[in-house]
């Protein structure tokens, strides 16, 4: 039995998929540690880890996450959350640390402590065709200098760091794409862009989705097809007027639609057609299997989502990766993308009457859940994680519940 000690930046779309690894590694009897905010402490528990917060409460990324505000917060997080992870680590005693591609301090933590580290990318996976979005870059210098308080934030953080830590390897600008030697990638070769660019340390192990505990108060039974879903995520605060004009444009279209408002009181969005079901959260997997299109932000795990149960996506990105992955949807063929300053209810509409009429999208995004689901999800992630204790000479004995290696 190995300890293996994950450490992650507190966002859904960054410890979602890492949850059913972490039951999978548990129930192959290994011990799994998590560092997490307070918000995702039910999450990590109930699959099976022992919880470490972080100090301080829940760490929140800026909003909106624009390049340059990221940098900053990243390396000011790091500075002040890694003594402490790191005497908890200690305490530890792991024979691999698990850490978020954009997670400099579990980076940091696992060389202070000369532990082997695997990176964790919930992301496409990034190089000189998949652009980083805090690679540097133009748009970064311009951004760096219309705003020299953020700049000199970053560059107090890092001088720090590199005063009191182990910093080397970790990138001089681009905190969003740490690299190890063994780096998971949460999607199927077919969708990852410029595949064949990265070399054997990037294993695209498909999307992760594990069995989630039923939510009971979601009313599935009032569910009417066709079922359209709409979500704008988590991080990015959709407007009411956004999210009543997707309700609007959908509700000709569908026999129920589903509208996940997130940040926003789902009260604020006023009277809506009879059909529509307006909550903050959905159990998105569970509405993905009844739905005919998904309209979303294109964050990576909810696209994952829709393209592992073969559903078509209009894509409406609001930053951060999202508009390269709204890119490669369109590419592939399994939906369409719309700028958000565009999405009135016509556009919408339109938009999304053509994938529900089109049967090229459905075809697409049908040929796409093939290759998703192939790629092996947890499972495979375990198995690469185990692969990679095994060559670094830390694991201990596998238990009798462990699945075969896949290819």
């Amino acid at each position: 039995m190995s300890t293996i000690a994950f450490i992650n930046v507190g966002m859904h779309g960054r410890v979602n998929p890492t949850l059913p690894v972490v039951a999978e590694l548990v129930r192959r009897g290994h011990r799994v540690t998590y560092h997490t905010s307070p918000a995702f402490r039910a999450g990590v528990e109930a699959a099976g880890a022992s919880v470490r917060l972080y100090p301080g409460g829940d760490f929140a990324l800026p909003d909106p996450p624009t390049p340059l505000t990221l940098l900053a917060g990243l390396a000011r997080a790091t500075a002040g959350l890694l003594p402490a992870v790191l005497d908890e680590l200690r305490g530890i005693r792991p024979d691999l640390i698990v850490h978020d591609s954009a997670c400099p301090w579990g980076a940091v933590a696992a060389r202070e402590l000369k532990v082997p580290a695997a990176s964790s990318f919930t992301t496409f996976a990034f190089n000189r065709h998949v652009h980083s979005p805090t690679r540097g870059s133009g748009g970064l210098l311009a951004a760096a200098a219309s705003r020299p308080c953020a700049l000199q934030r970053y560059l107090r953080s890092r001088t720090g760091l590199r005063r009191h830590f182990d910093t080397r390897g970790l990138p001089l600008i681009d905190l969003g794409n740490i690299r190890q030697p063994l780096n998971l990638v949460y999607t199927s070769p077919a969708f990852q862009p410029s595949v064949d660019d990265f070399d054997r340390s990037y294993r695209f192990v498909g999307p992760s989705i594990g069995s989630r505990p039923v939510d009971t108060s979601f009313p599935t039974d009032r569910l009417r097809d066709p079922v359209l879903y709409a979500s704008l995520g988590t991080v990015f605060n959709a407007s009411p007027r956004l999210l009543r004009g997707f309700a609007t444009a959908l509700a000709p279209l569908g026999g129920t639609v589903v509208l996940s408002t997130g940040q926003t009181d789902p009260d604020a969005l006023g009277p809506l057609p009879a059909n529509v079901l307006a909550r903050r959260f959905v159990p998105q997997p569970e509405v993905l299997a009844r739905a005919a299109m998904f309209v979303t932000h294109g964050g990576m795990n909810s696209v994952n989502e829709a393209l592992y149960a073969g559903v078509p996506v209009l894509v409406i990105p609001q930053g951060a990766d999202q508009p390269a992955v709204a890119r490669r949807v369109v590419e592939l063929g399994a939906g369409l993308s719309l700028r958000t300053e565009e999405a009135d209810v016509a556009s919408v509409r339109a938009l999304a009457r053509r994938l529900l009429h089109e049967p090229r999208f459905r075809a697409a995004a049908t040929a796409l859940r093939d290759s998703q689901r192939e790629a092996g999800g947890f499972l495979r992630a375990a198995d690469e994680l185990e692969s990679y204790l095994e060559a670094a000479g830390t694991a201990g004995p596998a238990s009798p519940g462990s699945s075969s290696k896949r290819g």
